[in-house]
């Protein structure tokens, strides 16, 4: 059964980031590049600036273990703006296991386009089946992926088993508060097109049972409602550029929906933050 619904939940994923409406709003409002929540300064900063800040956020949390010799994993890599992030910066090789294909293909011509193709390798697939050995790689790195996972659980068995020994597992996610109230998360997690939202507690727990150690849960949950609050002025105020890449349809779909995800992080029904543990 678990099997199953993995299964399900990757080919509604697949499906989802692979439609033009979707890969249109990710490509030219949600960042581009760096299709991940934000690290922001102030309330009007462009969302792809506060976007590769989380990269940078992230990469100071797992510190020397990136470098010219480590090996990364990026679970659902969408466009690639971590692993060119990380590959430039730290001269790391990177593989990057995403579901889309349409963003895979996206993914390949921007990493030849910046030279950076000998250094990332594009892999399509799922991180509940990772195609590595044990012990594979230094880090493994996950941003706003394992919300569309239907077995959390497994895809961080995943996770652990590729790691080395002293390897770190670091990734953020949107996910429910720990008491936040069912009856209003359920519904978010249909605007956000996934089946449901996991917790910081199970997170914590889940890392815990894989016998992870020193994990740690930073907080960053403003930043959520800043980040949606910019999405909602994006689609408020459309750029010539979105209204050409979506449906009117999809946009006005937008405007309904997006608003309503802003309203829950204000009311602390939504977190979001950096995990971080090491094997």
């Amino acid at each position: 059964m678990a099997d199953d619904t993995a299964a399900r939940t990757a080919d509604v994923a697949r499906a989802y980031y692979n439609t033009d409406d979707v890969d249109g709003f990710y490509a030219h409002a949600w960042g581009g590049e760096d299709i991940h929540v934000g690290v922001y300064e102030d309330a009007d900063e462009p969302i792809d600036r506060a976007a590769g800040r989380t990269v940078e956020r992230l990469a100071a949390t797992v510190g020397t273990a990136l470098g010219a010799g480590a090996r990364v994993l990026d679970m659902g890599s969408g466009y690639g703006g971590a692993a060119r992030r990380l590959a430039k910066s730290f001269g790391c090789r990177v593989v990057a296991l995403n579901i889309s294909e349409v963003q895979n293909h996206r993914h390949r011509e921007l990493n030849v386009r910046c030279g950076l193709d000998d250094r990332i390798e594009v892999v399509s697939g799922s991180f509940h089946d990772i195609p590595f050995p044990d012990g594979e790689f230094d880090v493994v790195w996950s941003q706003e992926a394992l919300c569309h996972s239907g077995d959390r659980p497994r895809a961080l068995g995943q996770a652990r088993r590729v790691l080395k020994a002293g390897g770190h597992l670091v990734f953020t996610d949107i996910m429910a508060a720990d008491d936040a109230p069912e009856d209003e998360v359920r519904p978010l997690a249909e605007r956000l097109s996934i089946t449901d939202l996991a917790t910081p507690g199970f997170y914590e727990a889940q890392l815990r049972m894989l016998g992870l150690a020193g994990v740690a849960f930073d907080d960053l949950g403003d930043h959520l409602l800043t980040h949606y609050e910019r999405l909602v002025e994006e689609v408020r105020r459309p750029s010539p550029a979105l209204v050409a890449a979506v449906s009117a349809e999809y946009l006005d779909r937008l405007r309904a929906n997006l608003p309503l995800v802003a309203a829950a992080c204000r009311k602390g029904h939504l977190k979001w933050g950096i995990f971080h543990a090491t094997a």
